[in-house]
């Protein structure tokens, strides 16, 4: 049975951090390469952070240079580091795994940036 199991977010102040983990269960993790995509209300889903099988990564325009994303392969873990939070990073972030024709998506965890 696929789990991915977010973990980390919560309500923070402007300009403050969280670490959002996903750990993964029942995929070969080291194949996969690991998402983030962020929902906010009334709008679609968007990719916030990618990074490969490989290890090479990337983060869209509006969190560049606040945002980062790493993994554990040895842990079966992703996580997204993010820092100078926004009001506007308010959202549903979710956890996906994609390998071929094989997508999986994690439950969700809510980040909610206000004062």
């Amino acid at each position: 049975q696929v789990q991915l199991v977010e973990s980390g977010g919560g309500l923070v102040q402007p300009g403050g951090s969280l670490r959002l983990s996903c750990a993964a269960s029942g995929i070969t993790f080291n194949l996969y390469n690991m998402g983030w995509y962020r929902q906010a209300p009334g709008k679609q889903r968007e990719l916030v952070a990618l990074i490969l099988s490989s290890g090479a990564a990337s983060v869209i325009d509006s969190v560049k240079g606040r945002f980062t994303i790493s993994r554990d392969n040895g842990k079966n873990t992703v996580y997204l580091q993010m820092n100078n939070l926004k009001p506007e990073d308010t959202a549903t972030y979710y956890c996906n795994g994609r390998w071929i024709n094989y997508d999986y998506w994690g439950q969700g965890t809510q980040v909610t940036v206000s004062a």
